[in-house]
């Protein structure tokens, strides 16, 4: 299984508890306004809008509220407003960290971002010297549950995907280039395949493997960026060793 079926797995696993769901409110409203900020508010015609949507309605988030944001953001009401910025770090044992957050206050979100790298045992790096160990990708995420992977595979590659991974066990991950996105998505619906989420995404060229303990290290300092309000995404390059993989995703 590949480094980056792993995370999908362990994400599915979690799911979204109750408590956290104010919180994956906030960070997908954040995503709708930057990119109707950015775009315009018309989801036909702002690509990154339509998948920051699909998002929000993939976690439940009501109707009333993606259309508030929208209108918030496009001058229909008073709206924060929000940078988008990416941090670069080491986790503990040289682990590749990409942190990606939209915030309103760049000094608070440093200090947040800085204050969790030092606890874990890291640091925060200078820009370029982390980024360059991934890629832009589009990511679609299949539960294999229901579909054969190989036709799913045939069907995605047909339309013009890159890569797909079957090897998940409850997922299956397409890999495009971020232009084919939305066209493999589309081809995919088309032949009745649930999609769980299509979104643009930083995927580790390389996955470096580390030992159990500083893999638990590692895991524990991303699930503390990720409750950051601020962070949208963090991504890093480690393999999770099958033993603690096992314990967590079951």
């Amino acid at each position: 299984m590949s480094g980056h079926s792993k995370w999908s797995t362990i994400k599915r696993a979690k799911g979204v508890t109750d408590a956290k769901r104010s919180a994956v409110f906030t960070k997908v409203a954040r995503e709708i306004s930057v990119a109707a900020r950015q775009g315009g508010g018309d989801p036909d015609a702002n690509y990154r809008l339509r998948l920051a949507i699909e998002k929000a309605r993939s976690v439940n988030m009501p109707a009333d509220n993606i259309k508030r944001t929208i209108d918030k953001a496009t001058g229909g009401g008073e709206a924060e407003q929000f940078e988008e910025i990416i941090y670069e770090g080491y986790g503990p044992g040289g682990v590749a960290i990409l942190v990606e957050a939209a915030t309103d206050n760049r000094n608070r979100t440093a200090a947040d971002v800085r204050a969790l790298f030092t606890k874990a045992g890291g640091a925060l790096a200078s820009s370029g010297a982390v980024a360059w160990q991934f890629e832009p990708r589009g990511l679609i995420t299949i539960p294999a549950n229901g579909h054969d992977p190989d036709d799913v595979a045939l069907t995605a590659i047909d339309a013009g995907a890159d890569d797909v991974d079957t090897s998940g066990g409850e997922v299956v991950e397409v890999y495009t280039t971020p232009g084919a996105l939305e066209a493999v998505r589309k081809a995919l619906d088309k032949a009745g395949v649930t999609v769980d989420s299509a979104e643009s995404a930083m995927i580790a060229k390389n996955t470096v493997e580390v030992d159990e303990h500083r893999a638990r290290q590692n895991l524990r300092l991303v699930e503390s960026l990720e409750d950051l309000d601020d962070v949208q995404r963090v991504t890093a390059n480690f393999d999770i060793p099958e033993e603690l993989f096992a314990e967590v995703a079951g």
